[in-house]
């Protein structure tokens, strides 16, 4: 079967994975379901199938994919499972035991599992086009185009934007720093009153304790009266 496509004139990639724990009679149903399809459809079928070699099979597609992106510069848009196929790996012997002592052979197959994916032929990829272009829809490389080009030109827009809001923070700041300002020269001239009210009023203080008289003056001013009393 690896001579119905051959890469090195066809472009793709292939993927195997190899002594796979399943019988390859297992495998082979599900390659069934895959072979000859796009890609889209072949992961669709893997994703919704029931059986356990679907996950071993959507791992080496996957890997197969990779493979053409990477080392062959392949759009996965363009590409479909050309050739999937699974060979017999070797057998793995295990006994159990059985009445009168006897025991019987339990047989672990393995497998190994081979994708081939290829690039559409140019009359399937023209048709493929013109099938997306009358839906209005787009292909996966070309809405990844567009989201780049919306991500730099919001990138250029930012930077552009970015001096202005600059400016805006310079001039906030310089506005907080001038009322701080403000506010400390107002605590300052308020604290010079404060101490100018309370000098104040220490001298008026002073000034009635010299007007007050003593005991002492008022006794000695009483006693002149006497005196002048009895001399007249």
């Amino acid at each position: 079967m690896s001579g119905l496509i051959d890469l090195e004139t066809v472009a793709g990639a292939r993927s195997t994975h190899k002594f796979a724990r399943l019988s390859a009679s297992k495998v082979r149903v599900v390659l069934d379901l895959i072979r000859d399809e796009d890609l889209g459809r072949a992961r669709e079928e893997l994703q919704f199938c029931d059986r356990g070699a679907a996950a071993i099979i959507s791992k080496v597609l996957e890997s197969a994919v990779a493979n053409a992106e990477n080392n062959e510069h392949l759009s996965a848009d363009e590409l479909y499972v050309a050739e999937c196929w699974a060979d017999e790996g070797p057998t793995l012997k295990r006994w159990r035991p059985r009445a009168r002592g006897r025991a019987t052979r339990i047989n672990k197959r393995t497998c190994h599992v081979t994708v081939v994916v290829a690039q559409l032929s140019d009359d399937e990829l023209e048709t493929r086009a013109a099938r997306l272009e009358a839906s209005g829809r787009r292909t996966a490389d070309a809405d990844r185009a567009a989201r780049v080009a919306a991500s730099k030109a919001d990138d250029e827009g930012t930077e552009g934007n970015e001096p202005t809001t600059v400016d805006e923070e310079t001039t906030h700041t310089e506005d907080v720093a001038d009322h701080a300002a403000e506010e400390t020269t107002d605590d300052v001239m308020m604290i010079e009153e404060n101490e100018t009210s309370e000098d104040v009023a220490d001298d008026t203080e002073q000034d009635e304790v010299v007007d007050v008289e003593t005991p002492d003056d008022a006794e000695t001013a009483d006693e002149s009266a006497d005196d002048d009393e009895k001399e007249a």
